[in-house]
């Protein structure tokens, strides 16, 4: 369909934005709004600037025969760190605290608004490492993982506690539960992950460390690599034995019977972290 040059200007901009960091040539751009391939270049070169001043992400522009464009969404460090201190805050709210010393957080974890910005925080802080999959566990971290995986635009895999006749063949893995301390298995669909993959372990909440590393020790049985793990929340009280991961808030108190929350902005704003 033939466009004005501003009405082309948006719908690319729109699809480059709903297909995040796949590569797609000028001349797909070019016959599908009928336009000459230079011209699609100067849209695409305003688009970049726009879209790097403004922080929504970044164009990369991939030469040669099979090149073309991929977009990178981003998010500002102002508003990434804004969203950050305003969820400490809510975290910390007297009414989240339930038995057990855990923390409430369904309903911030069932917020679009809230999912995308983090899911975008989360992929910004993994930026420039090649990930194939987003792997979590059957819980309330689902959400969560799905939102990293649609940022980065990659399937997501659902590790789970029981087995299901619907998940065909698995494989599975004992770990000690970081609530129980008790051996506790999970299990994960053979087809769910391809061999080889580099993967993201993306959580909810980080006490012991018990179910992440499980996680890991699947992944070894499908022969894939770990990139990181991210978790929205943990609990800096308790040790444990994983050391290395990104997570957005850190519970540095909780105090049941004064019904109060401690809650500091976590290490995912801190480079030296893995």
């Amino acid at each position: 369909m033939k466009l004005k040059r501003s009405e082309r200007m948006v719908v690319i901009s729109n699809y480059l934005i709903n297909n995040p960091y796949k590569l797609t040539s000028l001349n797909t751009f070019a016959e599908r709004y009928e336009a000459a391939k230079s011209s699609i270049s100067e849209d695409v070169a305003i688009i970049k600037k726009a879209f790097e001043e403004s922080q929504i992400g970044e164009i990369e522009t991939v030469t040669g025969a099979s090149g073309g464009v991929i977009f990178t969404p981003t998010i500002s460090d102002e508003d990434a760190r804004s969203l950050v201190e305003n969820l400490c805050e809510r975290l910390a709210e007297s009414d989240r605290i339930l038995p057990g010393g855990y923390i409430y957080l369904s309903d911030l974890l069932s917020t679009p608004s809230i999912l995308k910005n983090v899911g975008r925080i989360i992929a910004s802080a993994f930026k420039g490492q090649k990930i194939d999959a987003v792997m979590t566990v059957a819980t309330k971290g689902v959400p969560l993982a799905n939102a990293v995986a649609d940022v980065l635009n990659i399937p997501f895999v659902i590790v789970r506690r029981d087995l299901k006749i619907t998940e065909g063949s698995t494989v599975s893995v004992n770990y000690v539960s970081g609530s129980s301390n008790r051996i506790e298995k999970m299990f994960l669909s053979k087809r769910s992950l391809k061999p080889n993959s580099r993967v993201l372990i993306v959580d909810d909440f980080l006490k012991g460390g018990g179910t992440i590393t499980g996680m890991i020790s699947l992944l070894s049985e499908f022969d894939s690599e770990l990139v990181g793990v991210a978790v929205f929340a943990e609990n800096a009280k308790v040790d444990r034995d994983i050391h290395e991961y990104k997570s957005l808030l850190t519970v540095s108190d909780i105090d049941v019977k004064s019904q109060k929350v401690e809650v500091e902005v976590g290490n995912i704003f801190d480079k030296s972290k893995a």
